[in-house]
Formats: structure tokens, C-alpha cells, sequence
């Protein structure tokens, strides 16, 4: 990735929120490096260093600033087809793929080859995947031992390293001191029930309305919306396979662009993924003004508006399925009763929050007839095992950055699954930006036209970013 050495100068002296998490900058005469938002006094410019990324700054023997915190920077969103893949490995990377599973698994998940990908990737952030996937790991230790209580030992595993003597040695030679000593000057938490992180963003971030989103499709008993805050179940695994369950809640940061979280201490184990969900769930790798930029007057009356994710993609995939050519209230319905007979009890501080939503092996055991009892149509009660089971097996993957067009193709061999529900569950199981269910009929009222063939001619111009345009769509629907 080239950097314009004067932009970013002159980006870094204005502390220009804009460019935050698009480059770092090393300072040589200390040796550190810093978000360019940093609040520190500024360094004289014969003394600054500028590089795309947090591993290219540490791979050059630059320590992470402790002002500033380099590990807080937003995200990156996939902007085009030249970056998409490199993108998308990074994205993998951070999200801990790569600490279950090696490069392997993310070039696999991608659908290229080791090669290509560290070629792509080389190019875009100046190192290997590999040395990425470190500064990563490093960073979201830090991270951990100075935003949590879990012990030195519970940070390495959550973190990706295979043992606590490697984690120590490779923090002490890359930031010149003990992981326990940063656990001795951070701030310590008043509560060890949770943890608690706050994930940035790009402004405009739109937050009530993507609250209002969520809170219009809430699921009881597995998600509640109270006042500004978003609270639900979830289960995952860790990284050695272990089935966790616990609760989180999310509200707009006090302070700056993006979301607070508060995690289940249960879930720690796998604190990558639940972060990941998050990220996901609420877009926080958008990039508004691309976006806007992009679809202009479609866009203009609604900035920042985001385009809403998956906490699970296998639950969102399901309820995408139970709200087929029914309302959301409908959907909403279908969806209570699934969970009330196939979810999992789980004791939690929150009255409204007693189910976890049913994984794809629960399902994937069912019967259609036994789902079709719930007043599910039999189709949709049909696709829904079919789903599960090619979900349980391995043959469908719903998280975002997987192999689009190849995922896509499988959704519609599904029986039951047609375009509309394959480019929906695309649209936020699989977070495509350039999704589009050309059937939905939101669009076809937003647009003023009932022919999905029209209106895939119309939305054209709004690629790759088509599913915002649907959001732009849905959202012109409630102001009208």
C-alpha cells in the first residue's frame, strides 16, 4: 500500500480522525509508534515514519504508543476488488482464524493458495500474513492485560499463543517489558462478572438507527433492546473446540465513534470471536464516506447509516428463512417458538435474556415435520434442516469473508432457498457490502417497481456497495 509521505504529515498534524487505522506513524527518535490521532506533543517530521499497518511498524522495531493504544485503531472495510483479499485475510487474521488454524485456514476460507495469498497480502500491508497474525496476537494481549482481569495465563490462550513461556518472551523482546508489569499500571475493573471493551469506528456512525433495527427484529428471550443498549445470548467455541455460552451488551461509546461492550466473563476463552461478532454485527470496518461518496444522493439524508450484521450467522440464516413473503412481526413469531422448543436454557443477570438460540447440530437432528409443528410452513421447516445439516457438516460456512459467490451458489442448492433468501443471508450472515435480494419487496416499494430483473439494471450503479443502498432503500420506506 503507498503512503504519501506529505498526507500523512499533514493528516497526523491535524489529528485527523479520517485516517485512523489507514496508517500508523513510527516516531525514530523514540522508537514507538502511534494512531495518527494521537494526543501526544507532535514529533518533528524528519523524525516520523509512516506505515499501512500496526505488524509493518513492529516489524520494523517500533514498540505500540501506551497513549494512544495502536490496538484500538477502527478497522478497514473491503473497498475493491484489488484490496478485497487482502482485506479479508486481515480481517480473518484479527478475528483469531489464524490463531485456530494457521494461514492454512485462511487461504482455505478465502478459496486461494498460501501463495497468492501472502503475495496479495505483502502488497497491501508491507508483511507476510504471518508477522500480521503476531503483531495481532500481541496486540489484543495488550489489550487484554490492560483492559481486563483475566490472569497472564487465560490472556495467552485468548490470544492465540500456544504457550504462556512463548507469549512472555515474544511481548518482552517486542515491548521492551513483562506482560505483568503492564498488568501492574493498568486500570483495574470494578467488576469481574464482564469485561468490558470499546470498539471504534469512522464517524458518522448512526448508532440509533442501527439500534432501531435490531430492536425491531428482537428475538425474546435470546435479545432485549432497553433504552440504548443491546443485549442477547450467544454461544460459541473456543479456540480448541470448547462449546461456550454467556451473554454481552453493547451501547454507543461515551466517547468518540463506536460501540461499548460489555462480555460475559464465561465467554473469555474465546474473546476473539465474540469481539468479531461485534465488529460485524454493528459494521464497524465501514467506511462511510466511501460509501456515501459512492451512492450520493441515495445516501445523503442518512449519514453513516450502517449496514446491520450477524452475532450468528447460522441464527440470522434460520430467521431469514422463517420470515419468507411474512412480515417482521410474523417472522419474529416463527422465530420465538423455534428457540423456545430446540434453544438452551442459560442463567444470566438480565430477566429477558433465559435461551440460547439453537446451533446447526441441534437443528440438523430435527425432523422437518417436528419444526413444521410450529406453524412453520413445510418448505421453509425443510430448508431450515437442510441448512443446519449442511451447516453441521462442514459444506456452508456463514461468517463474513468467506468465498462469496461459491457460498451464495450452495444457499440456492438448498431446497427452499431462492435468490431472495441466498443474497438476504449474503446481505448480514455473510456481511456482503455488494449484496442484493432483488425480490424484496421493500425495494420494489422504495424503487417504485416490481421486476427484480429491472431492478437489478437500476442498482448497478449503487455496486459493490448494493446492500447499503438497500439499507438507504428500507430507511427512505419509514420516513415516507
Amino acid at each position: 500500500m503507498h503512503l504519501e509521505p506529505d498526507a500523512c504529515f499533514r493528516a497526523t498534524r491535524a489529528r485527523d480522525a479520517r485516517f485512523d487505522g489507514r496508517f500508523f506513524v513510527g516516531i525514530t527518535s523514540t522508537r514507538i509508534y502511534c494512531r495518527p490521532v494521537c494526543s501526544a506533543r507532535p514529533s518533528r517530521r524528519e523524525n516520523q515514519r509512516y506505515f499501512a499497518s500496526a505488524a509493518a511498524a513492529e516489524g520494523a522495531g517500533f514498540r505500540p504508543c501506551l497513549l494512544c493504544r495502536p490496538e484500538l485503531a477502527p478497522g478497514l472495510a473491503l473497498i475493491d476488488a484489488s484490496r478485497q483479499l487482502a482485506r479479508a485475510a486481515a480481517s480473518l487474521i484479527d478475528d483469531g482464524l489464524a490463531s485456530e488454524g494457521g494461514m492454512d485456514a485462511v487461504a482455505r476460507r478465502l478459496g486461494v493458495t498460501d501463495r497468492h495469498l501472502r503475495r496479495v497480502f505483502e502488497a497491501e500491508y508491507g508483511v507476510t500474513p504471518v508477522a500480521y497474525a503476531q503483531t495481532a496476537r500481541l496486540l489484543l494481549a495488550k489489550r487484554l492485560l490492560t483492559d481486563t482481569q483475566m490472569p497472564v495465563t487465560e490472556v495467552a490462550l485468548a490470544a492465540g499463543f500456544g504457550s504462556v513461556r512463548r507469549f512472555n518472551t515474544l511481548f518482552a523482546e517486542r515491548y521492551r517489558l513483562q506482560p505483568t508489569t503492564l498488568r501492574r499500571t493498568a486500570a483495574r475493573p470494578s467488576a469481574v462478572d464482564f469485561h468490558r471493551f470499546v470498539l471504534a469506528t469512522r464517524a458518522p456512525f448512526d448508532y440509533p438507527r442501527l439500534l432501531a433495527f435490531f430492536a425491531a427484529r428482537t428475538l425474546d428471550n435470546v435479545e432485549q433492546v432497553e433504552g440504548r443498549r443491546l443485549r442477547r445470548s450467544l454461544a460459541v467455541s473456543s479456540a480448541d473446540g470448547k462449546p461456550l455460552a454467556g451473554w454481552l451488551e453493547v451501547r454507543q461509546a461515551s466517547r468518540g465513534q463506536g460501540i461499548e461492550v460489555r462480555i460475559d466473563a464465561r465467554l473469555a476463552p474465546a474473546l476473539p470471536r465474540v469481539l468479531a461478532a461485534c465488529k460485524h454485527a454493528f459494521d464497524l470496518d465501514c467506511q462511510p464516506e466511501a460509501v456515501e461518496a459512492h451512492l450520493g444522493a441515495l445516501a445523503a439524508a442518512r449519514p453513516g447509516l450502517r449496514l446491520p450484521g450477524a452475532f450468528d450467522g447460522f441464527e440470522t440464516a434460520v430467521r431469514t428463512i422463517l420470515g419468507q413473503q411474512v412480515s417482521v412481526k410474523a417472522a419474529r413469531t416463527l422465530a420465538r417458538r423455534l428457540v423456545e422448543r430446540f434453544g438452551t436454557p442459560i442463567d444470566t443477570p438480565f430477566p429477558g435474556l433465559r435461551l440460547v438460540f439453537p446451533d446447526a447440530a441441534r437443528l440438523a437432528d430435527c425432523a422437518p415435520a417436528e419444526i413444521a409443528s410450529l406453524a412453520v410452513i413445510d418448505t421453509r421447516a425443510k430448508a431450515i434442516v437442510a441448512l443446519a445439516r449442511a451447516v453441521a457438516e462442514g459444506r456452508i460456512d456463514l461468517v463474513p469473508n468467506v468465498d462469496v459467490e461459491n457460498t451464495v451458489q450452495r444457499l440456492r442448492e438448498l431446497p427452499g432457498v431462492g435468490e431472495w433468501t441466498a443474497q438476504a443471508i449474503a446481505m448480514r450472515s455473510l456481511h456482503w457490502p455488494d449484496a442484493f435480494p432483488a425480490g424484496d419487496i421493500g425495494i420494489a416499494k422504495a424503487l417504485r417497481e416490481r421486476r427484480p430483473a429491472q431492478l437489478e439494471r437500476i442498482a448497478q450503479p449503487w455496486r459493490p456497495w448494493r446492500a447499503y443502498a438497500v439499507m438507504h432503500l428500507w430507511s427512505s420506506l419509514e420516513q415516507s
